[in-house]
C-alpha cells in the first residue's frame, strides 16, 4: 500500500509512527505493535 494512502487530505493520519524510527509506521498485529524497520514492538 503506498504510504500516501494512509494519510487524509489535510495531512493527518491515525496510523501510529515508531518512536524509535520517527517515520515509519507501526503495524497493527492484534497482539502487538510493531516496526518493520527497526524491529521495534509494543505489546498491547
Amino acid at each position: 500500500m503506498p504510504r500516501h494512502e494512509f494519510y487524509d487530505d489535510d495531512g493527518t493520519t491515525e496510523k501510529e509512527q515508531c518512536p524509535r524510527c520517527g517515520d515509519a509506521f507501526l503495524a497493527d498485529h492484534g497482539d502487538r505493535l510493531h516496526c518493520g524497520r527497526c524491529s521495534y514492538t509494543e505489546w498491547k
